[in-house]
This record gives C-alpha cells, structure tokens and sequence, in this order.
C-alpha cells in the first residue's frame, strides 16, 4: 500500500481533508489501486530553521519590515 508524507505549517482540519482527498485521487489514478494511506506531519514555525534561523523569527522580521 503506497504512502505519501506531507510535511508543512500547520493547517485547518477542513484542508488536510481536502489534501488528503486529492493526493488519494491522483495516487489512486496513477497506481490503479484504491489503498492509499496519507500521513501529514505539521511542523510550527517554531521547530523549523532556515539558513541558521528559526523561521518563527524570520516572520516576526518580515512582519516588521526588517530584512
């Protein structure tokens, strides 16, 4: 049974329905199976470094004006 991961920003139980609705669609499509399993693995701004920083603090700055 294939597996699709999906690591991103937390969202809205209302789109991980839609997300997880439309990878089983085209995975199903592609594979001609019907047994998709997808796992979605929110990561907060919190634990996320980019270039050396924190991309909690990356925002804080753009929300700021700063570069």
């Amino acid at each position: 049974m294939p597996t699709i991961l999906v690591e991103g920003p937390p969202i809205s139980v209302e789109k991980k329905r839609k997300l997880v609705k439309r990878l089983t669609e085209v995975a199903s499509e592609v594979y001609g199976i019907e047994h998709i399993t997808v796992l979605i693995k929110e990561n907060p701004p919190e634990n996320v470094g980019i270039n050396g920083e924190l991309l909690l603090d990356r925002k804080r700055k753009t929300m700021r004006g700063e570069k």
